[in-house]
């Protein structure tokens, strides 16, 4: 069998939010997540990036370490990582035979990520992993990562809207989910987050006696390189000191001015983890930072010769950092933007970061079960901004060569993960 055989089946039971079914599961294989020292990662954007730095920084310590992401791009795969390399599918298939194996027929069936999940805890139980860095799937309190009870970090990178028929309808409302990871008494690192979430967190933070720390973004000092400044803000109950958090520069390999706050971030949980005894050298820091990856966020590849900036971009925020970057590129062209999105993003506040007068906008369908009308797409970009061009394309290569045969533009992929890793499978099997 192979893995989509195996998980089609628990595709049917869509999002369940909620830990009980999964606890039982896990109870059922062993409890495999109790024998997992885990860092747990949340946040609306920038969870991804900073769980690629923090684990190719302690795999470079020379510590055994396991990552959980999701999204995937191409391959169910990438999402299952032992010391940055992705599990092969065949080692997969068996773990996901061993999650359905444990499956109690008779109670409700889980859902495709609840399975997924419960692969990973068994898996780093297996391999015996020193730590596993574990992004959350979706919000944080009731998400299938969320049954850790002593992470050693828990980080909160940023807080937007996303999610908004799930999670809530206010920046508030989203942060009381993302705040459900903390736990009694356990550190925390936190990110950038806009005065409601802040509220929220910090109220969460005092209430379990979190010992918590705010670092200020890096410093861009040369390009590709930064400047770790410490930290901005600790809580009263912070074990920490100033002196401990010293200044570090090292290489940014990834592309935004958001990956200053993300690096940050992730170099403060390593300082929080060294203060717990764990051996991460001022070296080990600068070389796994200079060695990460991570794909379809502001990355530059080519598709036919032409060269071609590809970002997932899915929300508002994440657009601003796209645009936000794009202006600070030399060259001041205008933007050809070849993009798609699912039904339920904010595409107004995702076009009115992105779109700027004389841009021109491609728009192709989403391999996703809820793809966005195009043609809706299309009348609403029009009346947000004054396009030079605006059509629609049957499928993503027929966007790309009309995108790349018009102007001489920057062209930019964007607009959903599900796009990019679309665009990242083509590309594979050129």
């Amino acid at each position: 069998m192979d893995i989509d055989s195996i998980l089609k089946p628990f595709k049917r039971f869509g999002i369940n939010l909620g830990l009980e079914q999964n606890q039982k599961l896990l109870a059922s294989l062993g409890n495999p997540h109790h024998q997992v020292p885990v860092i747990h990662v949340a946040g609306t954007n920038g969870k991804g990036s900073v769980c690629a730095y923090l684990s190719s920084i302690l795999t470079e310590a020379g510590y055994r370490t396991g990552r959980y992401t999701s999204p995937h791009l191409v391959d169910w795969t990438e999402r299952f990582c032992l010391n940055e390399q992705s599990i092969s599918a065949e080692e997969l298939c068996k773990l996901l035979l061993q999650v359905e194996a444990a499956i109690n027929p008779e109670e409700n069936f889980p859902t495709q990520f609840e399975v997924l999940t419960a692969a990973a805890w068994l898996y780093f139980a297996q391999q015996q992993v020193d730590v596993a860095v574990v992004e959350v799937g979706l919000g944080g309190r009731l998400d299938a990562t969320n049954v850790c009870d002593r992470p050693l970090v828990t980080i909160i990178t940023s807080i937007g809207l996303d999610h908004l028929k799930i999670l809530g309808s206010t920046i508030a409302e989203i942060a009381v989910e993302k705040a459900g990871i903390l736990k009694p008494e356990c550190p925390v690192v936190i990110g950038q987050l806009p005065p409601d979430a802040q509220k929220v967190v910090r109220s969460r933070v005092l209430e379990l006696k979190c010992p918590y720390i705010t670092p200020q973004p890096a410093r861009q000092i040369a390009t590709g390189w930064a400047e770790y400044q410490g930290v901005g803000e600790m809580g009263e109950n912070s074990e920490f000191s100033r002196q401990n958090l010293k200044s570090i520069k090292y290489p940014l390999p990834l592309h935004g001015q958001f990956q200053l706050v993300n690096s940050s971030v992730a170099i403060a949980a390593l300082q929080i983890l060294q203060k717990q005894g764990w051996e991460i050298s001022e070296a080990d820091i600068i070389r796994g930072m200079a060695k990460t990856k991570w794909l379809g966020r502001m990355q530059w590849t080519t598709w036919n010769k032409h060269k071609l900036l590809v970002d997932g971009a899915h929300n508002p925020a994440a657009a601003e950092v796209l645009r936000d970057y794009i202006e600070t590129l030399e060259s001041k062209i205008g933007v050809s933007w070849v993009m798609g999105m699912r039904s339920s993003k904010d595409h107004a506040g995702i076009f009115k970061a992105l779109l700027r007068p004389n841009d021109r906008l491609y728009l192709t369908p989403v391999l996703d079960p809820h793809p966005a009308d195009q043609s809706e797409l299309a009348k609403l970009a029009q009346n947000i901004c004054p396009l030079s061009f605006c059509s629609t394309y049957s499928d993503l290569s027929s966007a790309l060569e009309a995108a790349f045969a018009s102007t001489e533009n920057l062209v930019v992929l964007c607009g959903s993960l599900y796009l990019v890793g679309d665009f990242l499978q083509t590309l594979s099997g050129e």
